[in-house]
């Protein structure tokens, strides 16, 4: 979501600014805007849109400082708009906002009541007028700071620059990820790594109720109560090669075709070939005193979660249950100490399963949370971390940290299992040797034949209104994240169900209209999948087969078309394996309807709001 870029440095900060809300363009934006400091006066340049637009407008202006902030807006108070595009400022205080005011209504009035007029619909506008309504008490930017987040019911990253203050950029996080950078002659702050990684690989890890300044040359992080906090400097692995499109015509197409890499150096950064053995991150609590395991998360993380309860219990047999993160603190939870909590989010700053994850620790509860980003707010809440080896994942509709979730899990549940005596040694070189397999099956897959097809498939489906996808197992979760991507993607109604479910009730849609997706690789459910596709094809559903070479001969006459995959050998491949088809499909179609694949319209790549 909204997207933070501040820095302060001894030249032009503005392009500094500007590529860093470039590197946060993925995490999805609908306008953008930058002020700096100059002359005693905020020079600010905003539009709604893509970033070019703003970068044309920018060339326009030809404004220049040393001293910066920068945002990319989400829409969540008042429509995209310029009006209401960040930052906003009062007649002294300017600043750029991640998050939500709850309280803005109130803040609102009583800030009218002191003759403030509002030019904007957002709930960011009264932080400005806040925070100097503090400061003009108190002359002071700590206080004035503090007081101000007091009165702030809601969440918040902040970056803000003051009108008399030529020499420093504050800052305060609440519930929404915010980092610094730490350069030199240069310090910034922004609200993820890939947005400072052209200028530095040192950054330090912010947490809530932490509230700071940056200057060129020194930094300060104090609390709520204004004591002075000492904050590790972490030196972050390069990632500053590792954004570019390489040639693919998009972030996405490009990260599809990096599975079986993700795959890869999943392995060797966990599994030791010449023994086999598997070295997660240790843990503060015993896996073998583990009777259930509940693994919380949203979106596509929740369907590589879905995808774990399977290979858990199949591979270590322990009870699984799966919550989608925004419902969890809703219910009332039976919380066991034996029970594991799992909380899984490629940002590891998705605000409702930090919102979750909180409420399971306030229970006594034992953490542990599966994040692509080492220094995110989750990993820093946790008992234990597992990283997922996605690297950066631009494309919103997210492939290869789906697959490094599975992957990953894969691995947690045969260690989960050898830890029970529920898997052997000969039981866990084969499910090794899957996971291995599957990268291999992967790179096979991607041949031109098998690309051309599915672009052929893609074609026929641009006209469609309503898709469904259907299996059984843990391809039923697969049609669950493929009818997700179709619908992210393509503005198509797609729904994923399990197959056996059609006729209780959704085979009433079925009609010569209507693409039917069965995915039905062999195994011990595939004729009960092929008698599914059976009762499509009697009422004149169109079937598009995903199958392999077996399957496809059996029930080839039934589909109008088919995708074949290869042969799956076990539950890791049925999980990590045909989702690739399913990722290109939408991709294709996608692109065919002449839509935005890396940024598809309303979506975020990190959800930080509720």
């Amino acid at each position: 979501m909204c997207g933070i870029v501040g820095v302060i440095s001894n030249q032009n900060v503005v392009a500094k600014i500007l590529d860093g809300l470039k590197k946060l363009e993925y995490r999805g934006y609908d306008s953008a805007g930058i002020a700096v400091l100059k002359e005693a006066s905020f020079e600010t340049v905003k539009e709604e849109g893509k970033i070019s637009v703003l970068e044309s407008a920018l060339a326009a202006s030809s404004i220049d400082s040393n001293i910066g902030i920068g945002h990319t807006r989400w829409a969540t108070h008042g429509q995209p708009s310029k009006e209401n595009s960040h930052p906003h400022a009062s007649s002294k205080v300017c600043v750029v906002h991640n998050g939500i005011i709850e309280n803005h209504q109130e803040l609102k009035a009583k800030l009218q009541k002191n003759g403030v007029k509002f030019l904007s619909e957002t709930d960011t506008e009264v932080v400005p007028h806040l925070i100097e309504y503090y400061y003009e008490k108190t002359s002071d930017i700590k206080q004035s700071l503090i007081l101000a987040a007091q009165e702030i019911q809601g969440t918040f990253a902040l970056a803000i620059i003051f009108r008399d203050k030529k020499d420093l950029i504050a800052f305060a996080k609440r519930g929404s990820p915010l980092i610094l950078g730490v350069g030199k002659g240069e310090n910034y702050v922004a609200s993820d790594y890939y947005a400072l990684s052209a200028n530095t690989d040192k950054i330090i890890a912010l947490e809530d109720g932490e509230f700071g300044i940056i200057s060129q040359n020194s930094y300060e992080v104090f609390d709520e109560k204004g004591n002075v906090l000492k904050k590790k400097v972490k030196t972050m692995e390069a990632t500053k090669n590792q954004v570019s499109k390489d040639g693919f015509d998009h972030f996405m197409l490009k990260e599809i075709f990096e599975q079986p890499r993700v795959l890869e150096e999943t392995v060797q950064a966990y599994v030791n070939l010449s023994d086999n053995s598997i070295h997660l991150p240790n843990f503060p609590f015993s896996l073998k005193d583990i009777r259930k395991v509940t693994m919380v998360a949203c979106g596509t993380s929740y369907y590589a979660a879905s995808c774990a309860k399977y290979l858990i219990e199949e591979i270590a047999k322990v009870e699984v249950e799966v919550d989608i993160a925004s419902e969890f603190r809703y219910r009332s939870h039976p919380f066991r100490e034996d029970n594991l909590m799992v909380f899984i989010s490629q940002s590891g700053e998705t605000a409702d399963t930090i919102a979750a994850l909180k409420y399971a620790k306030s229970k006594g509860q034992k953490v542990l949370s599966i994040v692509n980003v080492a220094h995110s707010s989750m990993a820093q809440l946790s008992d234990a971390v597992i990283r997922t080896i996605a690297g950066p994942e631009i494309g919103v509709a997210s492939t290869k940290a789906y697959t490094a979730q599975i992957a990953t899990l894969s691995l947690f549940a045969i260690e989960v299992g050898v830890a029970q005596n529920k898997v052997n040694k000969e039981q866990k070189q084969k499910l090794i040797f899957d996971l291995i397999d599957s990268g291999v099956k992967m790179n096979h897959f991607f041949t031109e034949k098998n690309i051309t097809n599915i672009k052929k498939v893609a074609k026929s489906l641009t006209k469609a209104k309503h898709v469904l996808y259907i299996g059984r197992g843990i391809s039923q979760i697969t049609s669950f994240e493929a009818a997700l991507k179709f619908r992210e993607l393509s503005y198509i109604n797609a729904q994923g169900i399990a197959a056996g479910e059609l006729k209780h009730g959704t085979i009433a849609l079925i009609d010569k209209k209507m693409p039917v997706i069965v995915i039905a690789p062999t195994n011990s459910l595939f004729e009960k999948t092929a008698s599914n596709a059976q009762e499509v094809n009697a009422r004149g559903g169109k079937i598009i087969l995903i199958s392999d070479q077996e399957g496809i001969s059996h029930i080839r006459k039934l589909a109008k078309d088919v995708i074949e995959i290869p042969a799956l050998s076990g539950m890791i491949q049925e999980a990590l394996l045909p989702v690739i088809s399913t990722q290109i499909l939408a991709y294709f179609v996608a692109l065919f309807k002449g839509n935005d694949v890396d940024q598809p319209r309303n979506l975020a790549k990190s959800v930080t709001v509720e």
